[in-house]
């Protein structure tokens, strides 16, 4: 066991799979249906419709996260499905970590740590990124904070996204 590494963290397996494939489909599914129904309750008053969740998933399309310029994680907990992240280039030397998501059942046990480390990881080895930048959204707290407690800082908007209002940066020495 490393210094860093806490007895609960050999719970946890992350490794990449095909963006495309099963058990990514129906984990950016929950991801989508997740962050989709918060947009809605803050700009809505309401839970989104499975429409909406069709229609955000059609417009933010994941492919981009697939070799030889991105790469899928998906994590599990104790064996079990428990989340994802993907990075992918922007530009050389610059990549973009998005759809990190564990499920509400395996929050609060270390595993978005975990899984942003690993995103890290990959993006500055697979990937050789030097700078690691994301977008999020304001009702995004728990995201916000978690960026925020790894070292990433909170940048000028680099992307014109709709549902972008905060964007971070963080140097991957």
């Amino acid at each position: 066991m490393t210094a860093l590494e806490r007895p609960a963290d050999r719970l946890w397996s992350i490794a990449p799979e095909p963006v495309d494939g099963t058990t990514a489909t129906a984990l950016l599914r929950e991801y989508y249906t997740d962050i989709v129904h918060r947009y809605y309750r803050v700009h809505r008053g309401r839970d989104a419709g499975q429409a909406e969740i069709d229609v955000a998933l059609a417009d933010e399309p994941s492919g981009h996260l697939a070799p030889p310029t991105g790469e899928f994680l998906i994590a599990r907990h104790d064996g079990e499905v428990a989340g994802c992240a993907g990075v992918h280039l922007l530009a050389p030397g610059t990549a973009e970590l998005s759809r990190v998501f564990i499920r509400p059942g395996s929050r609060r046990h270390g595993g978005g740590i975990l899984l942003i480390t690993a995103a890290e990881r990959v993006a500055r080895q697979t990937l050789g990124a030097a700078l690691l930048r994301l977008d999020t959204r304001h009702d995004l707290v728990e995201a916000r904070a978690l960026y925020a407690r790894l070292g990433y800082a909170e940048i000028p908007a680099y992307n014109n996204s709709p549902y972008a209002q905060h964007w971070f940066e963080k140097p991957l020495g």
